[in-house]
Order: C-alpha cells, then sequence, then structure tokens
C-alpha cells in the first residue's frame, strides 16, 4: 500500500507531488530544493548553503517516514553548474560518509525550480 509522507519540517510542495511516498518498507523523496521550510525562501547564499539545506530538508522528510540517513540506498543530485561539484561534495560528504554512503547519480542541468543551484531526491527503506 502506498503512504504520503509530509512533515512542516520540510518545504511543502510547490507543485502537484507530495514530499515523499513509501511502499511498504521502500521511501521516494521528492527531489528538495533550498527552501527555508518556514518561510518557503531560498536560503541565501552559494552552493554550500544551498546544500546544507537541501539536506536538512531530506533529513526531515526521510525522519517523518521512519527512516534516515543510514538507510538511504540511492540519490540523484542535480547541479545547476558541474563547477560547483567539488563544493557540493564538501557538504554532502558530512551526511554521508564513506562506505556507507549510498549510491548516486549526480548531473548538471540547465536550470531547477527557483533558479536553486543544487536539488537532491533519495530511495530509502524504513527500519
Amino acid at each position: 500500500m502506498k503512504t504520503i509522507i509530509s512533515t512542516p519540517k520540510a518545504p511543502s510542495a510547490i507543485g502537484p507531488y507530495n514530499q515523499a511516498t513509501a511502499f511498504d518498507k521502500i521511501i521516494f523523496t521528492s527531489g528538495q530544493i533550498a527552501l527555508n521550510p518556514a518561510t518557503m525562501e531560498i536560503v541565501t547564499g552559494g552552493v554550500q548553503e544551498q546544500t546544507v539545506q537541501v539536506m536538512e530538508n531530506l533529513k526531515a522528510v526521510l525522519e517523518e517516514a521512519g527512516s534516515s540517513f543510514e538507510n538511504v540506498l540511492k540519490t540523484t543530485c542535480y547541479l545547476s553548474d558541474m563547477d560547483n561539484f567539488v563544493a557540493f561534495n564538501e557538504i554532502y560528504g558530512q551526511y554521508f560518509k564513506g562506505e556507507t554512503a549510498p549510491a548516486r547519480s549526480t548531473v548538471a542541468v540547465k536550470t531547477l525550480p527557483k533558479n536553486v543551484l543544487v536539488e537532491v531526491d533519495t530511495i530509502a527503506f524504513k527500519n
């Protein structure tokens, strides 16, 4: 059975989608961008500040779903500029470490919603 995941600790959807859905013990998060959930405004700063907000948004959604970063199986990371790859990785690596890091795809895209610099989605499992 499909379950809808929603938390006020992450930005509400800005389109026809949910923060996450779960099927049995598998969780699929929607892509998170650098929206502050309290203000629904993009955080100021560069790719590192935006990546922190993205990861905190994902953390909130995963926790609401009964999961955590340790249970993430796969991420897809979207960068508006591949020149931000190293700076993005510095922050991403604080949330996903070494051998326990999930599989990942990172792609550069022409534009992202609200012209942010980074977006990340995950596939995870519940304990």
